[in-house]
Protein backbone atom coordinates (compact mmCIF):
# COMPACT_ATOMS: atom_id res chain seq x y z
CA UNK A 1 0.00 0.00 0.00
CA UNK A 2 1.26 3.40 -1.14
CA UNK A 3 1.98 6.49 1.68
CA UNK A 4 -0.02 9.00 -0.18
CA UNK A 5 -3.54 7.75 -0.97
CA UNK A 6 -3.86 10.63 -3.49
CA UNK A 7 -1.39 12.45 -5.95
CA UNK A 8 -2.52 15.89 -3.79
CA UNK A 9 -1.79 14.41 -0.50
CA UNK A 10 1.62 12.96 -2.26
CA UNK A 11 2.92 16.35 -3.24
CA UNK A 12 1.72 17.94 0.39
CA UNK A 13 3.36 15.46 2.00
CA UNK A 14 6.77 15.57 -0.21
CA UNK A 15 6.68 19.61 0.53
CA UNK A 16 7.56 19.22 4.13
CA UNK A 17 10.35 20.21 5.14
CA UNK A 18 13.39 18.40 7.42
CA UNK A 19 14.66 21.50 8.57
CA UNK A 20 14.17 25.41 8.28
CA UNK A 21 10.47 25.34 9.04
CA UNK A 22 8.84 28.85 9.91
CA UNK A 23 9.15 27.92 13.57
CA UNK A 24 12.58 27.08 13.49
CA UNK A 25 13.42 29.96 11.66
CA UNK A 26 12.00 32.34 14.04
CA UNK A 27 13.73 30.93 17.13
CA UNK A 28 16.65 30.65 15.94
CA UNK A 29 16.84 34.27 14.76
CA UNK A 30 15.62 35.51 17.73
CA UNK A 31 18.71 33.29 19.57
CA UNK A 32 21.02 34.83 16.86
CA UNK A 33 20.10 38.64 17.37
CA UNK A 34 20.87 37.63 21.25
CA UNK A 35 24.72 37.00 20.44
CA UNK A 36 23.68 32.98 20.96
CA UNK A 37 25.80 30.59 17.89
CA UNK A 38 25.07 27.04 17.55
CA UNK A 39 24.99 24.47 14.99
CA UNK A 40 21.54 23.53 12.68
CA UNK A 41 19.99 20.04 11.87
CA UNK A 42 23.10 18.63 13.64
CA UNK A 43 23.43 14.76 14.62
CA UNK A 44 24.50 14.13 17.96
CA UNK A 45 25.19 10.19 18.89
CA UNK A 46 25.99 8.40 15.78
CA UNK A 47 23.94 5.35 16.66
CA UNK A 48 21.18 7.64 16.25
CA UNK A 49 19.56 8.80 13.70
CA UNK A 50 18.05 11.57 14.85
CA UNK A 51 19.04 15.27 14.24
CA UNK A 52 18.30 18.50 16.67
CA UNK A 53 17.00 21.36 15.00
CA UNK A 54 19.39 23.42 17.15
CA UNK A 55 22.22 22.34 19.30
CA UNK A 56 24.28 24.17 20.99
CA UNK A 57 27.61 21.51 21.42
CA UNK A 58 29.85 23.21 24.32
CA UNK A 59 26.39 23.54 26.69
CA UNK A 60 25.34 20.34 25.28
CA UNK A 61 22.07 21.18 24.85
CA UNK A 62 19.99 20.00 22.15
CA UNK A 63 16.63 21.31 20.86
CA UNK A 64 13.67 20.00 18.72
CA UNK A 65 10.70 22.49 17.53
CA UNK A 66 8.41 19.59 16.89
CA UNK A 67 5.74 19.64 14.27
CA UNK A 68 2.11 19.34 15.86
CA UNK A 69 1.23 16.68 13.46
CA UNK A 70 4.18 14.93 12.99
CA UNK A 71 5.11 14.49 17.34
CA UNK A 72 1.57 13.81 18.21
CA UNK A 73 1.27 17.16 20.27
CA UNK A 74 -1.78 16.69 23.19
CA UNK A 75 -3.56 20.12 21.61
CA UNK A 76 -3.30 19.94 17.57
CA UNK A 77 -2.33 16.54 16.72
CA UNK A 78 -5.03 15.42 14.76
CA UNK A 79 -6.01 11.37 13.29
CA UNK A 80 -5.59 10.78 9.48
CA UNK A 81 -8.61 9.88 7.99
CA UNK A 82 -7.19 8.76 4.56
CA UNK A 83 -5.04 5.69 4.58
CA UNK A 84 -5.30 5.53 8.59
CA UNK A 85 -4.09 2.00 8.48
CA UNK A 86 -0.13 3.38 7.22
CA UNK A 87 -0.63 6.69 8.97
CA UNK A 88 -1.66 6.14 12.31
CA UNK A 89 1.17 3.34 13.31
CA UNK A 90 3.73 6.19 11.88
CA UNK A 91 3.08 8.37 13.73
CA UNK A 92 3.17 6.61 16.83
CA UNK A 93 6.57 5.15 16.10
CA UNK A 94 7.43 8.85 16.29
CA UNK A 95 6.27 9.85 19.05
CA UNK A 96 7.84 6.55 20.34
CA UNK A 97 11.40 7.28 19.08
CA UNK A 98 10.96 10.79 20.55
CA UNK A 99 11.26 9.62 23.60
CA UNK A 100 14.39 6.82 22.91
CA UNK A 101 16.06 9.71 21.54
CA UNK A 102 15.57 11.66 24.45
CA UNK A 103 16.61 9.32 26.95
CA UNK A 104 19.75 8.53 24.81
CA UNK A 105 20.81 11.71 25.08
CA UNK A 106 19.85 12.08 28.42
CA UNK A 107 22.65 9.33 29.09
CA UNK A 108 24.94 10.88 27.15
CA UNK A 109 24.83 13.73 29.77
CA UNK A 110 22.90 16.18 27.01
CA UNK A 111 20.00 18.32 28.05
CA UNK A 112 17.32 17.99 25.92
CA UNK A 113 14.66 20.66 25.16
CA UNK A 114 11.32 20.06 23.32
CA UNK A 115 8.75 22.73 21.89
CA UNK A 116 5.79 22.62 19.84
CA UNK A 117 5.87 24.49 16.69
CA UNK A 118 2.51 26.32 17.69
CA UNK A 119 4.46 27.66 20.92
CA UNK A 120 5.58 31.23 20.61
CA UNK A 121 9.09 31.84 19.19
CA UNK A 122 10.49 34.54 21.97
CA UNK A 123 8.86 32.29 24.78
CA UNK A 124 10.98 29.49 23.62
CA UNK A 125 13.76 31.63 22.71
CA UNK A 126 13.84 32.97 26.35
CA UNK A 127 13.64 29.32 27.71
CA UNK A 128 16.59 28.00 25.57
CA UNK A 129 18.41 31.30 26.79
CA UNK A 130 17.99 30.64 30.06
CA UNK A 131 18.96 26.86 29.72
CA UNK A 132 21.86 27.53 27.67
CA UNK A 133 23.18 30.77 29.60
CA UNK A 134 23.13 28.28 33.19
CA UNK A 135 25.51 26.19 31.44
CA UNK A 136 28.11 28.09 30.04
CA UNK A 137 31.57 28.08 31.43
Amino acid sequence: MSWASTPGSRKTMLANRRRDTSPELAVRRLLHARGFRYRVDFRLQPPLRTRADIVFTRARVAVFIDGCFWHGCPDHATAPKRNSDYWIPKLARNVERDRETDAALATAHWTVLRYWEHQPADEVAIQIERCVGSKQI
